[in-house]
């Protein structure tokens, strides 16, 4: 079945009823959680402009895979016990995919891509939908959520959350794109866009409401309720606080946590971050 064969199979299906669909809507499933696997098809795409949207069909053939699936014990887990849509089964790697996951109890989500030279640090997770880029390390207690977007050669910290976002169909993807470093217990959720070579020091959380202080260009980067909030081409950024003015906020000194860049990435910078390929 070709792409646009499958796209519109999966547009005919999606407005049907779990009691209404016909014997072929769980291949129909599978065909589109297989092709994202191979990388022929993402949930999000970036355009010729650099502009990043959903691929909404994508995301409809994900949620089909939801309402045709029988929620089971998926014995492969063995001795834990997982009850989980018979339609998404954790995946299982060959030495030929490239892929290295080590010991310690990660799991990757049916319907994710993972590209040959991703570094797998237990215990992490992947969702469905996920893009992750060749050369990508996910390191211990981090998640890429569904539908999240990773380029090539991110590091992706310890602890670290890049959230997902499936529902609403059209909603923003969360996109990390090359070269980013992403330090522990960092959070990118919803609406946000991080340019490639930024690097988000540890403890930086960005939404779409969150204001962004750049100190080198003297400007304010905001997100609004139809564009994301963008990171730029790399930007360092630090959790930073802004004093919180008048009344009793005053009085008491309180400041509000806020993302800051506080410098552009330069030699320095990637000396700093190289340490990576080392680990490799």
């Amino acid at each position: 079945m070709s792409t646009s064969e499958l796209e519109a199979r999966v547009e005919a299906l999606f407005p049907l009823a779990a009691d209404a669909m016909p014997a072929d809507a769980e291949d129909v499933v599978n065909a589109v959680l297989d092709a994202i696997e191979a990388g022929t098809v993402r949930a999000a795409a970036r355009g010729a402009d650099g502009t990043w949207r959903a691929v909404p069909w994508v995301k409809r053939g994900i949620l089909l895979g939801f309402r045709v699936g029988r929620t089971v014990e998926h014995e492969s887990a063995a001795p834990f016990s997982f009850f989980d849509k018979h339609t998404f089964p954790a995946r299982r790697f060959t030495e030929a995919s490239g892929v290295r996951v080590v010991p310690g109890g990660s799991t990757v989500r049916r319907g994710a891509y993972i590209a040959p030279g991703v570094v797998c640090m237990p215990p992490m997770f992947v969702n469905v939908g996920a893009w992750v880029g060749a050369g990508t390390m996910i390191d211990s207690h981090a998640l890429v959520g569904s539908c999240a977007q990773l380029g090539e050669r991110v590091h992706l910290s310890a602890a670290a959350q890049v959230g997902g976002v499936l529902e609403p169909i059209n909603a923003s993807p969360v996109v990390i794109e090359e070269d980013v470093v992403i330090g522990g217990n960092c959070g990118v959720y919803e609406g946000t866009i991080v340019r490639a070579k930024a690097v988000l020091g540890a403890g930086v959380v960005l939404t779409r409401g969150t204001p962004v202080f750049d100190l080198v260009r003297e400007q304010v980067y905001r997100g609004s309720a139809e564009t994301p909030l963008e990171i730029p081409a790399g930007a360092v950024v630090v959790p930073g606080a802004r004093a919180v003015k008048g009344g009793f906020a005053a009085e008491q000194g309180i400041s509000l946590q806020t993302p800051v860049i506080v410098k552009y990435r330069d030699e320095r910078t990637d000396l700093a971050t190289a340490l990576e390929g080392w680990l490799r």
